[in-house]
């Protein structure tokens, strides 16, 4: 098992499959790299060299008790490419994990990336204020957090079982496998880092860091998301990036590198290997 030794004293966990052009895959939450294994064994396949890590605060990886917010989660970013030595590299960024890719391009710049995805993310900004209108109400986070504190296993069961998955909807059939794999990663998590990562993923506004958005980019969503919706995120994300790669799967879930994985799969490869896009 490899991981990096930060500048902060924590450990990050990671996987180095393959040979190639280097594409690095960031996890949403509460989960972790293992989310992202169909991907990187499709890339890696194709001759990519993947790599994805366990953020801080979920799975395998130190669970600090402060900085479980984006600005730390774009550092240890910066960190594991650099002590990688990771040159043209493909960032892609799952939810929480497209917020990462974001923070990371507007702390740090794109000298060593050469393309980006966010694929269901929660860029630009997932709540609800007054410059940002169709974002999600405050109570829905703190619904979440009410939730993590009573009983956090029961909340990841109950995400798995039914929007994230699209598995509340008239007709899907879940699979308990999926359901399991969900849970299992949610509690590896850090109580505490999963819990701060809630205001994380819903409160940072990057809009900002978007309109540093100038090298080739994907913006990848379900028309069915229940956790990010589409107009908030997808559509907005692609107003503030309009050179992106725009593709929405219909009737797709959140989870659709998942249920939809062989789709999801294939598009991201496609724009992986499309030069100059």
């Amino acid at each position: 098992m490899a991981y990096l030794k930060t500048r902060e004293g924590n450990d990050i966990y990671y996987k180095d499959w393959g040979s190639g052009q280097p594409v690095v895959f960031c996890h949403g939450w509460p989960l972790n790299s293992d989310s992202w294994e169909s991907q990187m064994l499709h890339f890696a396949n194709n001759r990519f060299r993947v790599i994805a890590h366990d953020r801080r605060g979920h799975g395998r990886s130190s669970q600090p008790w402060d900085g479980n917010d984006m600005d730390h989660y774009a550092d240890d970013l910066a960190e594991l490419i650099e002590h990688l030595d990771l040159r043209n590299v493909i960032l892609f960024g799952f939810s929480t994990g497209g917020g990462e890719v974001a923070r990371y391009i507007a702390r740090h710049g794109t000298s060593r990336v050469a393309k980006a995805g966010l694929i269901c993310s929660v860029t630009p900004l997932m709540l609800r204020t007054d410059t940002n209108p169709i974002g999600t109400p405050i109570e829905v986070f703190d619904g979440l957090r009410s939730d993590s504190i009573t009983n956090r296993s029961q909340l990841y069961l109950d995400l798995a079982s039914g929007p994230f998955f699209g598995f509340n909807r008239p007709g899907a059939v879940p699979s308990q496998g999926l359901i399991n794999s969900f849970w299992m990663q949610g509690v590896m998590g850090g109580h505490k880092n999963t819990y701060d990562s809630i205001r994380a993923f819903s409160e940072t506004d990057f809009r900002e860091d978007l309109r540093l958005f100038t090298i080739p980019t994907l913006i990848l969503h379900g028309d069915d998301d229940q956790i990010v919706p589409i107009q908030a995120s997808a559509f907005e994300s692609r107003r503030l990036i309009p050179h992106a790669w725009f593709s929405v799967f219909s009737g797709a879930p959140h989870g659709l590198t998942d249920t939809h994985k062989e789709r999801a799969n294939a598009e991201m490869l496609r724009f992986a290997q499309q030069p100059g896009v």
